[in-house]
């Protein structure tokens, strides 16, 4: 008979009572006679985000049926759902539904994902104390506000540290942020105190709110220069991103995106694999678990099934990280229903404002509950309910596709797994069937125009060191490779009123080539900004000048082998002697005799020493020649001897060397060193402007010489520089000029020249190269 009351009270229930009361009495009915006990779980989506057969919505049903299939979790207890749809934007309309659902009594309520619509739930569920259970992100304002709420989706502050450390890794000193609505500068906010505390510049973009028309930005963006990127944006703005990227040109290997969706494991990435470009992403699906992988099997056998979204920019069938975050939210309520005693589920009414009394014991339940699902482990923070303990692989794009090179977890950082020996063991496979833009420079011998009596094209038109060594890596690393000379001719110099670089330097900077092939000497201000290859040469800086022009033989040619004052001191001497042999004759009188020898009492006598005799016998023996005077006294002879004896040296040395200044041409350089040409200005010397030669004199602290140099080549700057080396090496043979440039271009061109010579040794030394630059992950790095 009791049994029979309790019929007749249903029945006086059903015709009085709504007919939503139906589940109700239909859980009383069943927990009476023993049957499993129903629980009833509500889902709010939105109908517009992802269609009537969303992903969160077929994860949510999907993960109901999963339980109630598998009783191993809820052996019994069965779970029903009750799902509204509501549209974007409406918090209006997701509290009216809320409130249904609530009046028909349910354990918990999942979704809505906007953020408005969320916190009208959210307040709701708050004032009820029933639990709201998220797996998208939303700003947590105060920690105790939300006391009935839990996020599966990782708190974007762990992820912001992150993506923080993938920053560090790489080493990027410049980056770029884009981001597409308000909230991710809340999202990405210790990424952006990074400037302040780390030397990073940081430069923020807003992608357009009302089209998906990233042209115009991404135009800008490669405009100026901006190659480290982060895009903060939901996996379907991110398939655009990439299309017109690529549209752009700029998935190449000088770029390196991070984007911080969680989907990008599950974006097309065909049309990229093979363009070089860097991308790098977080994936929180724990794919390599096998009972993992199964459940996403299972998932995608039944998503198939559905009508494919549009223009998603998604893999068909992959589950995305909301639906496994859905899944994972519906089976940790579900542990913390197994965990908790019995439980009865009331209806609630949002204008009563009484509250579940089993919510606050539930609420912590699922706080303390503890998960491995699709997304790892799940454990929440009791005091917000969010999600700040979680794991993260670091995915990559190789050419076989996005690839795991580490983990991140917030208690040790970042690992990154990925091995630097296959980097370099693969690096000559890198370069295989790629086409390269090659700039030069002419400079003989390593770049030259080919002569021909035909008319060439391409790379046919260039020969020389540089070129051969081009093309003997090409045919071991099996790349193309176009030449094209420089735009303006020049090496590259920085020019520190702009900060701006020119020449070479600056097409491989802009990326207008992809390698720099010439004599390009390593400097500290290029190596900051362009990769050098190993050195080929050492050199230093040396003085080309023409050769002094050679004398002919003249009148008074016969001269040349004593030096003027040799000739007079001579003279002297011969006066000299002269007079010696004059007064000493005088005084002997051996040298007088009678001139008439026939009357030998004559007291007349003479002297043949005369005065002009006595300079007579002086240039006799000067000449070699002799006379018919001959002196008689042992002094005259003693004066007389001796003057032979130095006119037989003077003569001697005289005779040997007239006939090497007769026949050599004597070859007198005004300068033989640099400190002969820093000492003198009537000599103009100087550099190949912007040029490395040009810098080392401008920034040198050597001691002078040097930096005589280069002050005197700054205060006559530009008349004394000269745009090439040819122009410099004509201005040598024209002009009084001395052109300073590297050594072995010296060597080169004398060797060719005659009327040119190398004047000194080296003023430095320094190393040449050809010189590369890739996709640097690095900042991008000549003459």
């Amino acid at each position: 008979m009791k049994i029979t009351s309790h019929h007749l009270m249903i029945s006086s229930l059903v015709f009085r009572s709504n007919l939503r009361l139906i589940p109700l009495l239909l859980l009383f009915l069943g927990y009476s006679r023993g049957m499993p006990h129903v629980l009833r779980f509500g889902g709010i989506f939105e109908s517009t985000e992802s269609g009537p057969s969303g992903a969160e919505e077929l994860a949510f049903k999907f993960a109901l049926n999963t339980i109630n299939r598998n009783r191993t979790l809820l052996p019994n207890t069965t779970l029903t759902y009750d799902i509204q749809r509501i549209n974007i934007f409406d918090s209006f309309e997701a509290s009216r539904k809320a409130c249904d659902q609530l009046s028909l009594g349910v354990a918990a309520i999942f979704g809505p994902s906007h953020s408005s619509s969320a916190n009208a739930v959210q307040s709701i569920c708050n004032a009820l104390g029933v639990p709201h259970v998220q797996t998208k992100w939303k700003h947590q304002i105060s920690d105790n506000r939300d006391s009935y709420y839990v996020s599966l989706y990782p708190d974007f502050s762990s992820l912001s540290r992150a993506i923080l450390d993938l920053v560090h890794f790489f080493k990027w000193k410049t980056v770029t942020v884009v981001y597409d609505d308000s909230t991710g500068l809340i999202r990405l906010q210790e990424l952006i105190k990074a400037p302040s505390r780390y030397n990073i510049r940081l430069k923020i973009r807003q992608l357009p709110t009302e089209t998906k028309d990233a042209k115009p930005l991404l135009k800008e963006m490669k405009k100026a220069k901006e190659f480290h990127v982060i895009f903060d944006c939901g996996h379907e703005m991110a398939a655009w991103i990439l299309k017109q990227a690529l549209a752009m040109g700029m998935m190449t290997e000088y770029y390196h995106y991070i984007f911080t969706t969680l989907d990008l494991f599950a974006l097309d990435m065909e049309p990229y694999r093979f363009s070089g470009v860097n991308m790098t992403g977080f994936r929180i699906l724990n794919t390599e678990n096998s009972q993992v992988s199964s459940i996403i099997e299972k998932w995608s056998m039944e998503r198939l099934q559905a009508p494919p979204k549009p223009d998603s920019g998604l893999l068909d069938g992959f589950m995305t990280t909301d639906a496994a975050l859905m899944y994972d939210a519906v089976h940790v309520v579900a542990v913390a229903v197994q965990q908790s005693q019995q439980i009865t589920v009331s209806s609630l009414q949002c204008n009563r404002h009484k509250p579940w009394r089993f919510g606050g014991r539930f609420i912590n339940l699922i706080k303390e509950a503890h998960w491995d699902g699709l997304t790892g482990r799940v454990l929440f923070n009791k005091t917000n309910g969010l999600r700040t303990d979680f794991d993260l692989d670091v995915v990559s794009l190789k050419e076989e596709g996005l690839e795991k090179i580490g983990t991140w977890d917030p208690p040790s950082g970042l690992n990154m797994t990925e091995s630097h020996r296959s980097k370099t063991s693969n690096i000559t496979d890198s370069l295989a069937n790629k086409s390269l833009r090659v700039s030069t420079i002419l400079e003989e011998p390593y770049v030259m125009f080919k002569k021909s009596d035909k008319p060439l094209y391409g790379n046919d038109r260039f020969e020389g060191y540089c070129i051969d060594l081009l093309r003997e890596l090409s045919a071991i690393l099996g790349f193309r490779y176009e030449v094209r000379l420089v735009e303006d001719g020049k090496y590259g110099a920085l020019d520190e009123s702009t900060g701006q670089w020119n020449g070479m330097v600056r097409e491989l900077i802009d990326h207008k080539s992809d390698l720099a092939v010439a004599p390009l000497a390593i400097t500290y201000v290029r190596e900051k900004v362009i990769d050098f290859s190993k050195p080929y040469m050492t050199l230093g800086i040396s003085i080309l000048y023409r050769k002094p022009n050679g004398t002919n033989p003249g009148v008074f040619s016969f001269l040349n082998p004593l030096s003027p004052d040799i000739w007079m001191y001579i003279l002297l001497a011969c006066l000299g002697v002269s007079c010696v042999l004059f007064v000493i004759a005088r005084f002997s009188p051996y040298e007088w005799y009678n001139p008439h020898p026939c009357n030998p009492d004559s007291d007349v006598v003479e002297n043949n020493f005369t005065l002009l005799n006595s300079f007579w016998f002086g240039v006799g023996a000067l000449m070699q020649q002799g006379s018919e005077l001959m002196p008689k006294a042992l002094s005259t002879r003693i004066v007389g001897g001796i003057w032979w004896f130095f006119t037989l040296i003077i003569i001697s040395s005289y005779t040997a060397n007239l006939a090497a200044f007769l026949t050599v041409e004597r070859m007198e350089s005004p300068i033989d060193s640099a400190d002969d040409l820093a000492k003198q200005t009537k000599i103009l010397y100087g550099v190949t402007e912007d040029g490395a030669t040009m810098t080392f004199f401008k920034k040198t602290t050597n001691p002078p010489p040097t930096t005589r140099c280069g002050e005197f080549m700054n205060s006559r700057r530009p008349t004394v520089m000269v745009k090439t080396m040819e122009e410099g090496i004509q201005r040598v043979l024209t002009s009084d000029y001395a052109f300073l440039m590297e050594s072995t271009t010296i060597e080169f061109v004398t060797q060719r020249n005659c009327n040119l010579t190398q004047i000194g040794g080296l003023i430095d030394s320094k190393r040449t190269e050809w010189e590369h630059l890739w996709a640097l992950p690095t900042e991008t790095r000549s003459r």
